[in-house]
């Protein structure tokens, strides 16, 4: 799309947070639900399918484009991105990266529509960060697949339609080798969901654990070649670091603009707590860390649409970014005083929300050994 109209969406988008997702952010936190009429506008608009091809019915944007996207729609709950986040992010893009003409077909326009919930189903118990713990196996039964296994912490999987499920098909290779992917509908017999997670933030973004018992699927639910899976994991994962980092300069921003407008009309002895220096202080480091933020995702996401960085990059983002809205927040809430620790005011909100970024699609802890490890190989540091 040219620029006009991007530029036109995006202002929709902004529009569409502001004026009718932001006034109800206090009945999605206390409902733990984003309402119907939300989910409605927000498939007619094409949000479930922005990020997805548009030979498929999405809007096929680049990833300046998406963090774009992504600075507006963090600035609200996170509970509403997630609801079609996973359309567009690693769910969908699994099989619009590597499925093959009949998947793309049969699952992409629907998840576009909005008519889908697609849902990314690679964490266990014992493998989160490590794939070596993956324990959900699939083994070949006739020309099909048979699955078991469970999996925990999935993003929408109590409104799932059909899941992008990693399992391990050859039982002999260590790591991330052996491991396949597979597209599973939710109705299909021996799939069952848990119940939602009681988190500590992010209401109305529902998490759950998913168990495959003994379910069998056919042959073309085997998304790609068999025994990639872990390598198309990594691939979306990356661009949905990048994605998250973004959504943490919206964060970041709505936080900074909760605290300037508290500072400049709460009074402390008749004056304004803003014209305490170490308020402006607090206030200032926010700002600079925010303009870093938001310079560093719009260049990251250049240099990913241009193929030069795919990896270190989006990991780099993900990690400052991610630090730098639990700073924000904090200081958020420290410039709102005992008004910032009470369930009604947003930073106290958004303090909650934050935390998750540091934690999943790859910790801080992960971001590192990456950036590190890749920094070393660029140096000629062998493996190992």
């Amino acid at each position: 799309m040219d620029a006009e109209d991007f530029r036109q969406i995006r202002d929709a988008v902004r529009d569409l947070v502001r004026e009718q997702v932001v006034p109800r952010e206090e009945q999605i936190e206390d409902d733990d639900r984003i309402p119907d009429e939300l989910r409605a506008t927000a498939a007619e608009m094409g949000l479930f399918g922005y990020a997805l091809p548009e030979e498929h019915g999405g809007l096929g944007v680049t990833m300046s484009e998406d963090v774009q996207l992504a600075f507006e729609f963090g600035y609200t709950t996170p509970a509403f991105r997630s609801l079609f986040g996973t359309n567009n992010g690693i769910a969908g893009q699994v099989i619009a990266k590597f499925g093959n003409e009949e998947q793309k077909k049969r699952y992409l326009p629907r998840l576009a529509a909005g008519e889908l919930i697609g849902s990314f189903a690679l964490t266990e118990a014992e493998a989160g960060s490590d794939p070596a713990g993956l324990r959900t196996a699939a083994r070949r039964d006739g020309d099909g697949w048979v699955i078991n296994g469970s999996k925990r912490y999935i993003t929408n999987a109590p409104l799932a339609d059909v899941f992008m499920v990693f399992a391990r098909t050859d039982p002999e290779q260590k790591g991330g080798r052996g491991i396949s992917s597979f597209v599973v509908e939710a109705a299909t017999p021996g799939v069952t969901v848990g119940p939602k997670d009681k988190k500590m933030g992010q209401s109305g973004a529902w998490t759950a654990e998913v168990f495959f018992d003994d379910v069998h699927v056919p042959a073309e639910a085997l998304i790609g070649e068999e025994g990639r899976g872990y390598a198309k994991a990594l691939t979306v994962l990356s661009r949905g670091r990048l994605h998250i980092a973004a959504l943490c300069v919206g964060m970041a921003q709505r936080v900074l603009d909760e605290s300037v407008a508290y500072a400049a009309s709460a009074k402390q002895g008749g004056a304004p707590i803003g014209r305490f220096q170490l308020v402006q202080a607090m206030l200032a480091d926010m700002h600079a860390e925010l303009l870093a933020a938001r310079a560093l995702v719009v260049d990251v996401a250049a240099r990913y649409d241009s193929g030069e960085d795919t990896s270190v990059g989006p990991s780099s983002a993900k990690l400052f970014c991610t630090e730098m809205v639990g700073r924000a927040v904090d200081r958020a809430v420290q410039v709102h005083g005992g008004l910032g620790y009470l369930r009604t005011t947003p930073v106290e909100r958004f303090y909650r929300d934050a935390r998750l970024f540091r934690l999943y699609e790859g910790t801080s802890e992960v971001q590192r050994l990456i950036i590190g490890g890749a920094l070393l190989r660029d140096a000629g540091m062998a493996r190992g």
